[in-house]
């Protein structure tokens, strides 16, 4: 399986996490200049959580949640940001990582950066 289809998996399984936590996916794939943020969710309307999808098929590279660079954490605070002002949101925000495990288990790191 190429990387691409992987991220796809990845992004479906967390959508379906998500959803099932009573959450509206509001965007997947939200892109502002260099950035990407896999999927924006709105929790009961009180809540706006940016969500980084990390996937790995093996786990002697390291765990997926330590491949979110400082650099790429900028860069996702900077597209939250606008998205923030662009929806004009008020309320509370949060990053998560949302790791795909080889086995096929998730973990979920919340407020993670």
């Amino acid at each position: 399986m190429d990387r691409k289809t992987k991220g796809i998996q990845g992004e479906a399984i967390a959508k379906h996490h998500y959803e099932k936590q009573g959450c509206e996916i509001l965007e997947t794939n939200y892109r502002y200049k260099r950035a990407e943020i896999d999927l924006v969710a709105l929790q009961k309307e009180k809540l706006l959580i940016f969500i980084e999808v990390k996937n790995r098929s093996r786990k002697d590279f390291g765990e997926p949640e330590t491949f979110v660079s400082e650099a790429q954490q900028n860069r996702i605070k900077e597209a939250a940001e606008d998205y923030i002002f662009g929806i004009n949101w008020k309320k509370d925000i949060r990053f998560d990582i949302f790791c795909v495990e080889p086995n096929g288990d998730v973990e979920v790191f919340e407020d993670a950066f």
